[in-house]
């Protein structure tokens, strides 16, 4: 009994539902993901960096989004930047601060502190700044704050006791007050912030990076610390655009994504046919490679253009050319992308990769994707983003964007440029990527009879029959079209040599033809004479068949008439009457 009872206690507390943290979301794209649904509520958070992080415009955007959003005013306490420096400054990121000033949303408070009046005052307390603050608090209703930053507090104090002592006092005032706060501070030596305490009396601590490698530089964000929550705790690039704020989540939401069974079409009816009668699964991924001029981005066009035909947006990611070049190059062999970006279907983002890191070239397409929404994207080509040393990264940056492709339903079309004749990248030699995609499609230029022509061939497509066939395909004024297949002794014939067997083909079955018809007259004018000849045979016949009767019937009268003179000279002769009488009568 008492077993039963203490196993029932235990499984209730397991069901129990669990408190969990009250949090105030940040409105910012990532970053509530990451951080499980925002700041801690009523609690101070530390946002440290170095210099162009970053800071101030995240704390900005916080206390926008808390006024905007969540009805949550906010007062922002600056001890380096004046009132009218913050306006100007976030008013390229969208945010009207006259407005939410003037509604009383948002105060701003400028607080001008000299380190020589510091370091000429007695002993040092912050009580001046917990009036201040409170009576700005206390006017509006505040329910978030930011302090920015805190190191201006602080500047030019010997006495480290001093410091330690007002710190842990700042920290438990805001506490009390029931503020979610944040406080910036710079990035120290050896610690997170120069005093080297805020990270430990805060309950929240995230440090902003702005990381140079090989002149790429890359801005990052990492949860250090995150009291009575579970949290993120990779380091997540992040772009401050036009828009503010927006955090890419490195980690995959794991492969629990939704699949579909629609088919799109390649935009090639015979590159359809190959692949089961029916092209691509949409939301599916697309590599196709080879070398130089092998016509890589001619088909990334192809397929574009017949999307936007269907209607669906497409986003196409350019390395290596511009816009206009693309357009122009295309319209060439009779693909028409102007008139899809017209009608906004068609969206170009053209960028050189050396413009900046991978993690900003990730973060700068998540961004792209979510405000342009296409049904459709293209990274043309992918081979750009490899640098000498990073294909770990660019692997990993893939399988990233392949994940995020494919939660959303997306079908994603890549290019990449391989380097050896066969068609295989140098970068998949030693960090293969093709096991992240679903269809792979080599393309190839082959040197005969002297010309290059290209051919196409598909590597794999899951979960589909697809044809094992190398066909040639060109370039024509009214768009890519594949060949028909001719094997010689070497293989697939190509150019000159397939036009040679298709004329060999041609004048084949001319011949084929000319000999039927000969063969057909020669039927007929053999069965002519030979219906003339039956004809002339029943002439004959029914002209001795008519001299036949004649002379039977002569023959048969001239019976007849013997028999009757006969009679009649036996009637002369007296004959028997009876006998007489019957050969009259003929009985």
């Amino acid at each position: 009994m008492n077993e039963n009872t203490a196993d029932n206690k235990s499984t209730s507390s397991i069901n129990k539902p669990r408190p969990r943290l009250q949090k105030s979301p940040t409105g910012i794209q990532g970053l509530d993901e990451i951080t499980g649904g925002g700041f801690p509520t009523g609690r101070p958070t530390l946002l440290c960096g170095g210099a162009g992080c970053g800071k101030t415009l995240l704390a900005m955007e916080f206390l926008v989004h808390g006024a905007t959003e969540f009805n949550e005013p906010g007062v922002f306490m600056a001890f380096e930047e004046t009132t009218k420096d913050l306006i100007q400054n976030v008013a390229s990121l969208g945010f009207d601060l006259v407005d939410l000033i003037a509604d009383k949303k948002i105060l701003l408070d400028f607080v001008y502190i000299e380190r020589s009046e510091i370091e000429e005052t007695g002993e040092y307390d912050l009580e001046g700044l917990f009036i201040r603050l409170g009576y700005a608090i206390d006017s509006i209703g505040a329910k978030r704050v930011v302090l920015d930053t805190i190191e201006s507090l602080f500047a030019g104090l010997p006495n480290p006791l001093i410091l330690r002592a007002e710190l842990r006092r700042l920290f438990h005032w805001l506490k009390e007050k029931g503020v979610t706060a944040i406080i910036t501070g710079e990035r120290g030596d050896e610690t997170l912030t120069r005093q080297g305490l805020e990270e430990y009396v805060s309950d929240c601590v995230i440090m902003l990076d702005n990381r140079v490698t090989l002149q790429d530089s890359t801005r990052r964000l990492r949860i250090v610390k995150y009291r009575g929550s579970m949290h993120g705790t990779n380091e997540y690039p992040f772009l401050i655009g036009k828009n503010g704020f927006s955090i890419l989540p490195i980690t995959s939401l794991g492969l629990q994504h939704s699949i579909s069974c629609e088919r799109i079409s390649t935009g090639i009816p015979r590159l359809d046919t190959m692949l089961d009668n029916k092209g691509f699964f949409r939301g599916s991924t697309i590599l196709v490679f080879g070398t130089a001029g092998t016509g890589k981005s001619s088909l990334a066009a192809q397929f574009a253009e017949a999307a936007c035909l269907r209607g669906e947006r497409v986003l196409y990611f350019s390395f290596e050319e511009s816009p206009a070049q693309i357009m122009r190059n295309m319209r060439s062999i009779g693909i028409d992308l102007q008139s899809c970006v017209e009608s906004g279907l068609l969206k170009f983002h053209a960028n050189r990769p050396t413009f900046s890191g991978l993690e900003t070239h990730l973060a700068t397409m998540h961004r792209e994707i979510n405000e342009f929404k296409p049904q459709i994207v293209i990274t043309d080509p992918l081979s750009s983003l490899h640098i000498e040393g990073k294909s770990a990264e660019v692997k990993a940056v893939l399988m990233r964007l392949v994940d995020f492709l494919k939660t959303n339903q997306i079908t994603g079309f890549f290019t990449s440029l391989a380097t050896s004749s066969a068609g295989l990248p140098e970068l998949f030699s030693t960090q293969d990527i093709t096991s992240l995609i679903d269809t792979c499609l080599i393309v190839r230029s082959v040197e005969s009879g002297g010309e290059r022509n290209r051919i196409l061939s598909i590597l794999k497509s899951r979960g589909m029959a697809h044809s094992s066939q190398v066909r040639e395909f060109i370039l024509t004024k009214h768009g890519i079209e594949l060949c028909d297949v001719y094997v010689g002794s070497e293989g697939v014939l190509t150019g000159s040599a397939r036009v040679a067997q298709e004329a060999k083909k041609v004048a084949g079955a001319l011949l084929h033809q000319q000999t039927t018809e000969y063969k057909q007259r020669e039927l007929a004018n053999k069965r002519s004479i030979l219906d003339a000849k039956i004809a002339t045979l029943e002439a004959e016949f029914a002209m001795q068949k008519a001299e036949g009767e004649k002379i039977i019937a002569q023959e048969i009268a001239q019976v007849e008439q013997l028999n009757l003179d006969r009679l009649r000279m036996e009637t002369v002769r007296e004959a028997d009457s009876d006998i007489v009488q019957n050969t009259l009568t003929g009985d």
